[in-house]
């Protein structure tokens, strides 16, 4: 299964909104979704059912996010960039991908997903410790994923890339 394909189609991204999400603003407000989701989560500890209202707020965000801003004047910035590079990525299957960029771009999703093992665990046995190690792994994997398609972005402008029959 492709996870990011899986994603935006969960996400209903379409064109107009990949475009307004290549906004920094849309991109660095996304950021702290994450550590703000999994603290929301563990204040069931002192808020009991009424987390869910962070919880829902905050899902709410993540999905209205990539519209609310408005497409950018440039995309010379490191946000938009890794946001259009995310975008070949998930064009793959019909863009030949360097293999650099391939394997580094498993390797790191991969590592979001063994961040989001002690993540869950912390979050389900209540422990701070793994939930804020989770977070952290899978965070700091996020964005060195969002680094690599600069790069992927940035060597596509090169003309890197041909169109797969």
């Amino acid at each position: 299964m492709d996870y990011g394909r899986w994603a935006e189609r969960l996400m209903a991204m379409d064109d107009r909104a990949w475009s307004r999400h290549a906004n920094p603003w849309s991109v660095y407000t996304r950021i702290p979704i994450l550590p703000l989701l999994a603290f929301a989560i563990f204040s069931r500890v002192w808020l009991g059912w009424w987390a869910l209202v962070p919880v829902a707020a905050l899902m709410a965000w993540a999905f209205i996010n990539p519209r609310a801003f408005p497409v950018p004047k440039t995309t010379d910035s490191w946000a938009s960039r890794g946001t259009l590079g995310e975008r070949l990525w998930l064009n793959r299957a019909n863009v030949a991908i360097p293999r650099h960029h391939s394997v580094a771009a498993a390797w790191l999703t991969g590592a979001q997903g063994v961040g989001l093992l002690p993540l869950v665990y912390g979050l389900i046995a209540l422990n701070p410790w793994a939930t804020v190690a989770g977070t952290a792994i899978t965070l700091l994997a996020k964005m060195w994923f969002v680094d690599r398609m600069v790069w992927l972005y940035d060597e596509a402008g090169d003309g890197a890339f041909t169109n797969r029959p």
